[in-house]
């Protein structure tokens, strides 16, 4: 680990110090020149002259091979992917979560929810040591607050709350409680939110996601515009946010999402639909560059995420979630 580039990283993502085109090359030589698989992986490709030309790797590899710039021993948190039997599992392995807990923290701030107590829906990192999204939340939620399994007191928690409060939880989870609910209405204190992290198809339950937040209206009185959708992966350390029906998704100036059309390999169009690949400055110790196998619409500022490519394999925080509630 180099901690004066990782020192730099975060002091890029919170206070906007440095260049994101300088320090992604940066990270990128570092990761081709520390990684083995990755290494192998970029001599298939001419070396970039600027960061969109940095190679992107495939999702899989984190699944086949061990995608790091230090030694195994050095590993303080490793995260897994949800997987199914047969498909396995992703690992991303982290020498530090200091760069991971500055970009998560200043993504939520850019993403304009509400700074209220935040509820969590999610079970607490001690239960899913190997969740990334658990981590996450263990950095947003007091320990106090995570209700997750809970409906019953959770139910009981939100009838009585006199101050507004944001909930954060996957999209499976926000069914469970939904279907917990039944005809039961909870009407939160003005000003209340919700963050969900989608992410539920190819399970036992699939919901689009306009009737999703029907009935985040119909048992908590919450329209549209008060849920935001967080769009992230194991893979990565960084997310998008979007809000309400129809939005773009949106980062912070350390992360990018560029649609590639894959017939040209080259950015798409404004208006014109392509794969996803992610530059993500805070995958510092891992690849900062990834092909996703998410399609998406180019939008000026952002993009609008439309799904996976049908030959892909589920996946997602959502799945583990439903793995956990269907024990």
């Amino acid at each position: 680990m180099e901690p004066n580039l990782h020192h730099q990283v975060i002091r890029y993502i919170e206070h906007g110090e440095g260049n994101f085109a300088d320090l992604l090359v940066t990270a990128h030589r570092r990761q081709r020149d520390l990684c083995h698989p990755y290494s192998e992986y970029c001599k298939g490709f001419p070396a970039p002259s600027v960061w969109r030309e940095i190679p992107p790797l495939p999702l899989d590899a984190f699944r086949w091979s061990r995608i790091a710039t230090f030694p195994e021993a050095d590993a303080v948190r490793t995260f897994r992917t949800s997987g199914t039997t047969g498909e396995g599992y992703g690992q991303h392995h982290f020498a530090t979560l200091d760069v991971y807990r500055a970009a998560a923290l200043a993504g939520w701030r850019l993403s304009g929810i509400p700074s209220h107590r935040v509820i969590g829906l999610v079970p607490p990192p001690s239960e899913t040591p190997h969740s990334s999204l658990s981590a996450m939340a263990g950095w947003l939620v007091q320990p106090e607050d995570f209700f997750w399994a809970q409906w019953d007191r959770l139910a009981d928690f939100l009838a009585g709350t006199q101050e507004p409060v944001t909930l954060f939880g996957t999209a499976l989870g926000f069914l469970d409680f939904f279907e917990y609910l039944g005809e039961r209405t909870l009407t939160l204190p003005p000003g209340s939110a919700a963050m969900e992290t989608g992410g539920y198809k190819g399970t036992r339950r699939d919901l689009p996601k306009k009737d999703l937040y029907a009935l985040f209206t119909k048992h908590l009185g919450l329209d549209a515009e008060d849920v935001w959708n967080e769009y992230g992966m194991t893979e990565l350390s960084s997310q998008f946010y979007t809000r309400g029906l129809g939005a773009p998704h949106r980062g912070g100036s350390w992360v990018r999402g560029l649609v590639i059309d894959p017939s040209t390999g080259r950015e798409a169009a404004v208006g014109d639909t392509g794969l996803l690949v992610i530059f993500d400055l805070a995958n510092i110790d891992s690849s900062c560059v990834l092909q996703t196998r998410d399609l998406a619409i180019r939008h000026e500022d952002g993009f609008l995420l439309l799904g996976r490519d049908p030959a892909a394999l589920p996946r997602g925080c959502s799945r583990a979630a439903d793995d956990l509630l269907s024990r």
